[in-house]
Order: structure tokens, then C-alpha cells, then sequence
């Protein structure tokens, strides 16, 4: 998918054949994959914008930090922590202004660590020389958890499950790397070493890799990309034979046992995080296209690289058997694209997540690339979020990447800010994981101060599944509004702490306020308001 990629493969779409090819192409702060034609000036079919009532009050607006090659973060490898520290706090403050509430912070990108508590070794991104620590110490995964939640922000913990080099320098890994620890667990591709999905020993081990940081880290959740089996490379082949014969069990096509290695990596993924910490989101950000048509009449109406016969990855299933709460499918290419086409591929996915949750993956890097493959309309990227936003199966987006959303491309980013997502937004509440709220807060009292009005309360009695609270809304409403909680417009405040005070610093002289606040659990339910408590700042 991104540009973290060593080779970043341009798979040609072809009406004639489909056949992957693999262009070589130079590393550079944005990820290249099936290219997306030259937008024309006008597209071809006019789009109507969204007509809604009020802003979404529950919207997914995810932002991808990646930490390889220091695509987003840090900038070069070896800064010194304090310089770290600010360049992460730089993106997050960019993002909670922009109305981004939740964060993809790569944290593994080959089979290394972005994280204190690991059993891998320290990246090379982070401190120059894999397996050297930071210096002052410090951990950048907790670092982010925290800031990001002091901004009302999720964070997701990204992972590259099978990825375990990025070049071919192999002499620079240290001695304690997990390819030099059991180099029979990987095969070379394309110049990189990658772990063997058929070998169930490596499966146990990402998993334990994995839960390490579900158990250590407050995390929103655990994501991967389109990583699984590699990209095809022609002329090159994947080195499994012997491994399939040692456990293929069954199977005899070795394209049917590749896959469900993978399934098998999902599911107990799934499994295993749900046991852990039940209320961690699981998902996976795919390649966009799932199947074409032309292979499968299920598929979607495209004609490109697809990810369940080139990468062995079967997103469908995974969403059919419940394995993964959301799927962000990576659309990166633009409206009326007639060979990926963005309308018909949301559409697609949205016929196709059983359930769980869509947000789907955008790409304002594209208006940034000087090559054909960008997006050359301003209104694309707007455009397709009022795509979005018609379709009531579709829970939000996801954009590569956090540098691309910092140079603000078209003004894109002022206009999520100004625009789309100008009000606050909760994440949307996952009821098969938990569809218990919160009781209401008690006791609400206002005390007009000189320049603010003093927000207290208590804490609600504990809820009927015996879980915390995790958080508060507060509402704010002008003495002429409806008391509507639906209508994002009224959110003051969104706070993922337990503090039971707020301080309205906002608040006018010689106005008539209403103030209500509700709870929220570790999911974002929400209680019931508490009673509306009426202010007047004379």
C-alpha cells in the first residue's frame, strides 16, 4: 500500500489481462500503489452535495502516522528525544485542530519497536541503529497514547505483522533481531526478508509480539495495512515449497493454503486481543480492491491488482466471520476513475462489511504527487467525502498520511477544519463488543466565574457490566436552542479522562447558557444527560 515500501509496486491495471507488473519506483513521504489516472478538470458524471440535517455525531476520523523510512514521524532518525517529543506533539495539535479523533501510530514497522516494552529491538528510524534506545530514555508509544487521548483523540497501534526487513542490508540488523535469532522463519523477496505465514511457530509469535502491547499499553486498538503475503515481483517467486509440504495438512493448492495462513493469523489475532482487553478494536486498512468481477461475480466492477490473489488476503471473510470490527479499505484513486472508479468501490465495500464498521482510507497525498497519477481537481477529496457521508453504511475515513494533511494540500485540511469536520465528532459505538452505557453523571452544578463558568459533578453510580467510566461530553445550548444531543453542533468538550470538572472559558458576558454532560465508557457509549443546568453570565 504506502510508500514504505523498499519497492513500491505500480501494478498496472490492463482491460486486456489484469497481470501485475512491478515498477521500481524512489522512496518519498507518500505511498504509491495502483495508480489513479489524470483526473479532467470536470468529472464526468455531476455530483450532488450531501444533504443533511446537522454534521454526523458519530464519525471515524482516522489519520496514519507512519514511522518507517520517518515517512510522517520522526522526521530523521536520531533526533534528540525533546525533538521527537515536539515533532509528535506538532502532528497531533495539526490533527485535533483539523477534527481528527482518532490516530494510526506505526509502531512495528520491521520486526521492531517504536515502544518500550518490547521483546523486538528499538527501530533504526527512531534512534538511527536498530536495537539502540532512545537516550534520555523514554517510551514514544506511551508518549503518544497520552497525548493523543489528552486530545480527545484515539490511538490505534499500527503493525506490520510479516514485514521483517525493509532493505537488503542485512549486516546492520543486530545480533538480537529476530532473523538472526531463528533465521529459518524467513524467506527472501524482492530483496527483503519476510516471516513465513505457513510456519506456525511464526504465527504464535507475532501473536505474542502483538499482545505484549495489548497488555502494557493503553491502546484504542490494533491495526495492520495490506502487508501480508508480499506484492508480486515478475520472474520472482515465494520460497514455500518445502514449508507447504511440511504443513500443508489437506490442502493440495498451495494459493488455497497460503490463505488461510493468513485467516489463521486473523482469527486468532481476533481471538486472542478480544481475551485480553475486550473493548480493543481490531482492523485491518486492505488494498482496495478485493476481487475484480471479471474474476469472481462477487467482486467489485474494477479491472486491477486485487489482494485475495495476489497478497492472500480474504478481507470478505475476515468481515463475514466477525473476526475484525472495522476494515479500512485503502481507495486511493479518484471519482470516475474508470478502472478503480471511487464511487463504485465505497459502494462496493459498503455491500460488503456483515456488520462491522467501514471507514475508508483516503489519500491527500495524491494532490501533493507532479505526476499523472494525481489528484489534479481541488474538489476531489471534498467530493468524495460528501460520497461518504450519503451512504449511512459508510462509519468514516482514514488518511494517509499525517505529513500530506500538514501541508494542507488544496486547503484540504482547512477544510475539514472550517467545513467537515468543524464540530466535534465521538467514534461510533461498537454494540457486539459492548452495548452497555454508562449511568448519568450526578449532581451537576455551574458557578460563574469572572471570565468562565466552573462545570462540577460527580461520578455515576458503576454501570450494569461493572465498567468504569472512561469519559465525558459536555453539551452547551443557547437559551433559544432545542436541547438535541444528536446535533454535534452543541458539544463543547470531549474528555477521555475521568475528571469530574470542566472549565467553559469560551462562555460570552450577558448570555443565557444551558449546560447538560453525559458519560462514556472505554467504546464511547454515552449515558443519558443529566439534568439541564441553566447559567446566566451577567
Amino acid at each position: 500500500m504506502r510508500a514504505d515500501r523498499y519497492f513500491i509496486f505500480i501494478i498496472l491495471l490492463s482491460i486486456i489481462s489484469f497481470q501485475s507488473q512491478a515498477q521500481k519506483d524512489t522512496l518519498k513521504a507518500a505511498h504509491i500503489d495502483t495508480p489513479a489516472a489524470k483526473t479532467p478538470d470536470t468529472p464526468k458524471i455531476a455530483r450532488l452535495p450531501v444533504v443533511m440535517k446537522h454534521e454526523p455525531k458519530r464519525e471515524f476520523r482516522g489519520m496514519w502516522i507512519a514511522t518507517v523510512v520517518n515517512i510522517d514521524w520522526p522526521s530523521s532518525p536520531n533526533l534528540p528525544v525533546e525533538k521527537q517529543k515536539s515533532e509528535l506533539i506538532t502532528l497531533l495539535d495539526m490533527a485535533h485542530a483539523a477534527g481528527i479523533n482518532a490516530v494510526m501510530l506505526q509502531v512495528r514497522p520491521a520486526a521492531d519497536a517504536f515502544y518500550l516494552k518490547s521483546i523486538e529491538p528499538w527501530s533504526r528510524w527512531l534512534t538511527g541503529k536498530q536495537g539502540v534506545a532512545p537516550d534520555p530514555s523514554y517510551d514514544p508509544l506511551e508518549f503518544a497514547i497520552v497525548e493523543a487521548h489528552k486530545r480527545g483523540m484515539e490511538l490505534h497501534a499500527w503493525f506490520n505483522p510479516y514485514r521483517a526487513t525493509f532493505d537488503g542490508n542485512f549486516r546492520s540488523l543486530c545480533t538480537c533481531h529476530i532473523t538472526n535469532q531463528v533465521p529459518d522463519w524467513f524467506f527472501t523477496y524482492g530483496g527483503i526478508k519476510l516471516f513465513n505465514p505457513g510456519i506456525p511457530d511464526v504465527r504464535d509469535y507475532i501473536v505474542k509480539v502483538i499482545l505484549h502491547v495489548v497488555d502494557n499499553y493503553d491502546i484504542d486498538g490494533v491495526h495492520m495495512d495490506d502487508y501480508f503475503y508480499p506484492y508480486s515481483i515478475p520472474g520472482q517467486h515465494i520460497n514455500d515449497a518445502q514449508t507447504f509440504k511440511d504443513y500443508g495438512g489437506d490442502f493440495t493448492d498451495i494459493n488455497d493454503w497460503r490463505r488461510n495462513n493468513v485467516d489463521l493469523l486473523i482469527q486468532a489475532l481476533s481471538d486472542s486481543i478480544h481475551a485480553h482487553k475486550p473493548y480493543i478494536k481490531f482492523g485491518i486498512a486492505p488494498f482496495g480492491i478485493w476481487k475484480n468481477a471479471r474474476q469472481d461475480p462477487e467482486g467489485s466492477q474494477t479491472r486491477g491488482g486485487d489482494s485475495y490473489y495476489e497478497l492472500y488476503a480474504d478481507t470478505r471473510k475476515w468481515l463475514q466471520e466477525g473476526w475484525i470490527d472495522y476494515v479500512a479499505p485503502q481507495l486511493y484513486w479518484n471519482i470516475g476513475y474508470h478502472l478503480a472508479d471511487f464511487d463504485k468501490l465505497v459502494d462496493w465495500w459498503s455491500d460488503n462489511t456483515y456488520g462491522r464498521q467501514l471507514y475508508i482510507g483516503q489519500a491527500p497525498y495524491r494532490a501533493l504527487e507532479p505526476n499523472s497519477y494525481a489528484f489534479h481537481r481541488t474538489v476531489e477529496l471534498p467530493n468524495q467525502i460528501r460520497y461518504l457521508r450519503n451512504n449511512d453504511r459508510v462509519q468514516g475515513s482514514v488518511f494517509f498520511s499525517a505529513n500530506s494533511l500538514m501541508k494542507d494540500p488544496y486547503g484540504f485540511t482547512d477544510s475539514l477544519h472550517q467545513d467537515f469536520y468543524k464540530y466535534p465528532a465521538l467514534p461510533p459505538a461498537m454494540d457486539w463488543l459492548d452495548s452497555v452505557g454508562p449511568n448519568v453523571p450526578k449532581n451537576l452544578t455551574a458557578k460563574i466565574n469572572v471570565k468562565s463558568v466552573a462545570l462540577n459533578w460527580q461520578t455515576p453510580d458503576l454501570a450494569a457490566d461493572k465498567e468504569p467510566v472512561y469519559g465525558y461530553v459536555i453539551y452547551r445550548f443557547g437559551v433559544t436552542d432545542t436541547v438535541d444531543l444528536d446535533n454535534p453542533k452543541y458539544i463543547l468538550h470531549i474528555q477521555y479522562n475521568p475528571d469530574t470538572q470542566y472549565i467553559d472559558d469560551t462562555a460570552e458576558r450577558n448570555k443565557h447558557y444551558i449546560y447538560v454532560v453525559t458519560a462514556l465508557d472505554r467504546m464511547k457509549n454515552e449515558s443519558d444527560p443529566t439534568p439541564e443546568v441553566d447559567v446566566s453570565t451577567n
